[in-house]
Order: structure tokens, then sequence, then C-alpha cells
């Protein structure tokens, strides 16, 4: 409770109001109650116990609109494995029998979609890919429809189709990201390779498992054009101009924290070509681009590059920080004996980039002012 305040502290801490001409004693003392409230709420509005509890319930609403999603998605799903059944029991109707069921469908349902002839194929071959409705239920219906469909159409083998669903769940792939990561053999970069790297015996089991999961080989940078040429720097500068198709490529939890990245080490400048953090693994990242074949001397660059960031970046709670050599290409074996006494943790990879044309065929080609003269 807080005492009564008399006229003249009031008038200080509210201020004076008059009513009309000042008749000197018709001064409005404005109480203070009012105020003080409204500065403790905004105190209690800034406070970190008012910031976690928004937060919570921002969490719990998205827990609850993606609870309500993926059930939607499973009804939905469910369905459609139904009437891929349906049309399976009854194939030697023939593709009339789907014609028919399309049309009847869009009269009794004209404001539904999803029932196009084209679509009830999918849903029989959906139900014949997956035979089994519980698999349907808990596995499938992880993803959107449009998803499964790309996953039934370009991935044959059973095993990766499930790897590539519980990836795109983890993930949020959209379905054009899906597909890319399909084409570009994202599967055998990531899981049937075999991998160079030291995770094993330099870092405890459980990161140890998880960085090795993370890493590929090759990466596969097709968003920059690749000339002869090329230095490091330039691949460089061309993977940080299209940073977000870098970080997909990299996978889930990398924070891109810059390139050059400047080290002062006892006086001496040293610049790390890039610097990640990865909030899964809960370590720094550092990645050396190499425009030429892999070098035992590279290793060695980067062992010390990783001691630096260790003893300057890494916080108590960090994990060890990590290093990825990125080469045009490597000799697997001198990799391997390269690693073999490094002390911090390392990998090895190879990168693609997409080759430009020729210069003999782009010589060739119009020019844009050629083209444009020849529209006139």
């Amino acid at each position: 409770m807080f005492p009564p305040l008399d006229e003249q502290k009031s008038s200080n801490f509210i201020g004076d109001y008059t009513k009309g001409k000042d008749t000197g004693n018709q001064r409005i003392i404005v109480k203070n109650t009012d105020y003080i409230e409204s500065e403790v709420k905004r105190v209690l509005m800034n406070s970190s116990e008012y910031i976690s509890i928004v937060e919570n319930i921002k969490r719990e609403i998205k827990a609850a609109q993606y609870r309500a999603a993926i059930h939607a998605n499973v009804d939905m799903l469910l369905l459609y494995h139904d009437i891929g059944c349906v049309i399976n029991e009854h194939k030697l109707w023939g593709n009339r029998f789907i014609d028919n069921l399309a049309t009847d469908i869009r009269i009794d349902f004209p404001e539904s979609k999803g029932y196009s002839v084209r679509n009830l194929k999918y849903m029989a071959k959906f139900a014949e890919t997956y035979p089994n409705r519980e698999f349907v239920q808990t596995v499938s219906a992880q993803i959107p429809w449009s998803h499964n469909i790309a996953i039934i159409e370009k991935v044959k083998d059973p095993e990766q189709r499930i790897w590539y669903i519980q990836k795109t769940a983890e993930n949020g792939w959209s379905h054009n990201v899906l597909i890319h990561q399909i084409e570009s053999g994202l599967y055998q970069r990531q899981v049937l390779v075999d991998k160079v790297s030291n995770f094993e015996s330099r870092l405890p089991s459980l990161q140890s498992e998880l960085a090795a999961q993370t890493m590929k080989d090759p990466y596969v940078f097709d968003f920059i054009p690749f000339r002869e040429e090329m230095l490091e720097r330039d691949i460089e500068q061309a993977l940080v101009r299209d940073v977000t198709k870098l970080l997909l490529e990299l996978g889930t939890g990398f924070a891109f924290l810059g390139n050059q990245y400047h080290l002062n080490v006892g006086g001496d400048d040293f610049y790390i070509d890039l610097l990640f953090y990865n909030l899964n693994l809960r370590c720094y990242v550092v990645i050396e681009l190499k425009a030429g074949d892999f070098k035992p001397e590279y290793a060695g660059q980067l062992n010390f590059y990783l001691s630096a960031v260790d003893g300057i970046l890494k916080k108590e709670e960090d994990n060890p920080s990590i290093g990825l050599l990125l080469c045009k290409s490597k000799n697997n074996l001198v990799a391997e004996y390269s690693l073999k006494d490094i002390s911090k943790p390392i990998g090895v990879s190879e990168y693609k980039v997409t080759s430009s044309l020729p210069n003999a065929l782009e010589e060739q080609l119009p020019s844009v002012e050629d083209i444009l003269k020849r529209i006139k």
C-alpha cells in the first residue's frame, strides 16, 4: 500500500492541471494510483518471467496447430489409401472405372478437390506401394500428400523412401526442396558413402554419431556457376552470395557467422574461409575450401584454426569445434592417414559445382544484343 501524497508532492509527481483560467484554488490533483499501476504493468510486461510465459504459450499454440495439421493429414491419407485399395480391387474394370468415379465424386462433391482422375491413380499407386494401413498412419502421414507422391515417383528403394519421409518431417522441406534433395542423391551422399573423418576417435560417441550423420560427400553446390580458373576465394564468394542455398546443402541446424572470419592470435591475423555454428551439435564448425586436390598440410592448417576457435570463441557450454575440409577431389587413403594423428575433429569431403558452358560453345551463342536486334 502506497502512502498518500500531499498536494504539493502529488503535483510534482504527476503535474499540475488548471481548469479554465488560473483561479489559484481550482487545481485538480491527479491521483497517482493509475500511474503507478501502469508503471507496474509496464515493468512486468518487460520482465523475463512475462517473456518466458509468452514464449511458452506460443510454443503450445504451434504444437497444437501442428497436432491438428497432422491429425487432419492422417485422416486424409487414410481416406486416400482406402480409395486406392478399392480401385486396386477392381483393376479388371479398367481405366473407365476411374474416369467414371472421378466424375461421380465431382457431381456430389463439387467443392472438394483432390479427386481428379490423375489423383485417383496416385491413390491406387499409394495403396499398392504401402499396403500396410498402419504404416500409412504412423509413417507416411508425417508429411503432406504431394510429398508422399514425389517420394513414390522418384525413390524406388523402400528403405530410402522411409529415410526421405523422416528427413522431410524433421527438416520441414517444401515439395521443391524435397525433389531437389532426391535428385541430388542426398541419401547416397549422406548415408551410403564411405566418409573420411576422425570424428569417432576425437568426439564423444553421441556427438561423433551426429557429426557423421550431418556430413555429406560430396557436397553439391549446383547453384553457383563454375569455371576452371576459379580460385578458392571465387568459390567462397559465390557460396556466400547465395547463403540460403548453402545452408540448405549443409543441412539442418547451421547458422552462418561469416566468411573470411578474422581471428587475432598473439598479434598475428588469420582468416577462416567460412564459420558456422551448428545448433544441433552445439559447436562451431570451421569450413575450409580448396580449389584443387586434398593435400595433407591442409589438415594441419585446419587443426590450428580449430584450436584458435576453441580458445577464442568457444564458451564453456559449447562442444568441441569441428572442421570440414572441402576439396575438389581427394584420395581417401591419403586423407585418412592425414587425419590419423590430428588432435581436432575433422572431416574431408569433395564438392561438386555446376559446370558452365564450354568456351567454344558459349562463343557460338548469340549475345543479348543480337537477340534483341532479331526481335525488332
